[in-house]
């Protein structure tokens, strides 16, 4: 059943991916608890449904990946090449002896895994964003807010320079080329005795 759900997800995906690839335009899927593709390995079915589809790209939220135990960090590292989008949100997940993943049908308040304001919650901004850095990440950091305790204007009005704070310009050169003088060979063998 599961794999005759994603051939067809397949074949209704892809002709909207090569209409966007006609368009030059990417397609960022969020990845998310309950839907198809929620995970790395229900993504890489789906990537394979659509011939690995340079269009089929994501739209990265690692709340999601907090409320499902998955290592949002070492994903981008996986996928930094098909992460179009991020959408900045936090999560927090608290697991007790009555209540994991599924929440249990509680109010988002009583729940183990929730959504919080930017800096409330589990997520590794700083990680994130210099992991983004690392692989000269270029798309939009957008702010997502949706928080189980937090008023929506407090959370909007603290994301901005939250997101904001947490952006990395990324230095032309290394740390260590103070001089940027580059090299001088005769110098180098002079002070290795060579």
């Amino acid at each position: 059943m599961v794999e005759t759900g994603f051939t067809e997800l397949g074949n209704r995906w892809l002709p909207i991916l090569n209409a966007f690839d006609e368009a030059g335009v990417n397609i960022g899927y969020e990845l998310h608890p309950g839907e198809d593709v929620h995970d790395r390995v229900t993504f890489e079915m789906f990537l394979d449904k659509v011939g690995n589809h340079v269009r089929a790209g994501i739209n990265y939220d690692p709340s999601h990946f907090v409320l499902q135990c998955l290592d949002y960090l070492d994903f981008i590292d996986i996928y930094h090449e098909r992460i179009y989008a991020f959408h900045v949100k936090d999560a927090e997940f608290n697991p007790t002896g009555r209540q994991g993943v599924y929440g249990g049908f509680q109010g988002w308040v009583e729940r183990a895994g929730r959504f919080r304001s930017l800096g409330d919650g589990q997520v590794d901004f700083g990680g994130i964003f210099s992991k983004l850095a690392q692989y000269d990440y270029d798309g939009w950091a957008v702010l997502e807010w949706e928080c189980a305790l937090k008023h929506p204007e407090q959370g909007a009005a603290e994301g901005a320079p939250f997101i904001d704070s947490h952006i990395i310009r990324v230095t032309e050169r290394a740390f260590d080329d103070f001089a940027g003088t580059g090299a001088d060979e005769g110098f180098n063998k002079k002070v290795l005795g060579l």
